[in-house]
């Protein structure tokens, strides 16, 4: 059968055989909009390698060297010289020398520091997200003043930490207004739990706001329908937060608690400002960042290797929130946009 233009169907067929492919205009396009995106944030990753990694990498080549001193068995004073593993060894097994590091020492509270630091994170952590997340349902309904209360609840996040912890610092003193409230007699930055409490509520005063505008940011990309679907199935208030709005905001919820958790694992300013690290038996509330700085004082390799067992820690701590409990924002985003959580 011919066609017009007197070209056979067979010679068409033949032609577009031979005719070249179409190119693909929109794989084009992604790949130079990919090229371009590599060289404009090229600059930045350089910049980030050279604030953020030269010191890592100067810390750990730190770490494997000895303090300058005085050599016990000669009494000369020695520039230092490879240590190998010591400075670990006296983090971590609590070794000064050949002995056992004793009670009072910096090596002797390295443990304790990481226990201290510990239950900071995981108490505050769990407080400030029950406490975010009521306060973001409370500002995710439409009321009247909703703008203001928002603005409100925001004030103690934005408060330098070293204000807040001499704000609490007067709040905790012993004639000051917590006793004088609470008619007790109280030695908020003395005592040993009386201290660490008294961080524990100041951290919470202070970062409480910062989960609850993750977790708002979260309840506002829930479509209103969802909602309404489930008052039409039945559910009550209590199946809804369990079955509608807490599946929904899990992804930034899990960020709010990585951001958190890494946060807290650093904790140093506030402490140190309210409690000075002691309280009770002297350092009630000494945080591995506390101590690294009190070991500064006493020699920089020593120190260059708590700050990278300290770095190791939170790193691992950042990595099974990543790996293991989907703490991973684009992997969350592209899941979203998907509809598959």
């Amino acid at each position: 059968m011919s066609v017009t233009s007197g070209v056979s169907a067979d010679d068409k067929a033949e032609q577009d055989k031979a005719a070249p492919p179409p190119r693909n205009r929109g794989s084009s396009l992604r790949k130079g909009e990919g090229k371009l995106g590599l060289y404009l944030i090229t600059p930045t990753i350089v910049l980030l390698a050279v604030v953020i990694g030269y010191p890592v990498v100067k810390a750990i080549v730190m770490s494997f060297q000895k303090d300058p001193g005085l050599d016990k068995a000669t009494g000369m004073f020695v520039s230092g010289g490879n240590a190998g593993f010591s400075n670990y060894t006296h983090w971590i097994l609590q070794r000064c020398g050949t002995v056992s590091c004793p009670p009072g020492t910096l090596g002797a509270e390295f443990w304790d520091s990481v226990g201290t630091t510990f239950f900071f994170t995981a108490t505050t952590v769990v407080i400030e997200v029950i406490l975010g997340m009521w306060m973001a349902l409370v500002m995710n309904r439409a009321f009247r003043g909703r703008g203001l209360l928002r603005a409100s609840v925001l004030v103690p996040w934005a408060i330098p930490t070293a204000i807040t912890a001499k704000l609490w610092y007067f709040i905790f003193a012993y004639d000051g207004i917590a006793n004088r409230v609470l008619h007790t007699h109280i030695l908020w930055t003395g005592d040993q739990w009386a201290s660490r409490f008294a961080i524990i509520i100041a951290d919470v005063w202070k970062t409480t706001p910062f989960i609850a505008l993750l977790i708002l940011a979260g309840l506002q990309v829930i479509p209103a329908d969802t909602y309404e679907a489930a008052v039409v199935d039945g559910a009550n208030a209590w199946q809804r937060f369990t079955q509608v709005t807490l599946p929904l905001v899990r992804p930034a919820l899990m960020v709010a608690i990585l951001f958190r958790v890494l946060d807290a694992l650093r904790i140093y300013d506030l402490p140190a400002i309210l409690t000075g690290g002691g309280g009770g038996t002297g350092h009630a509330t000494t945080t591995l960042s506390i101590l690294v700085v009190e070991q500064i004082r006493g020699g920089f390799n020593s120190a260059a290797a708590l700050s990278t067992l300290t770095f190791l820690l939170i790193f691992l701590v950042a990595f099974i929130f990543v790996r293991f409990l989907g703490a991973h924002v684009v992997q969350t985003q592209q899941r979203q946009q998907k509809g598959t959580i």
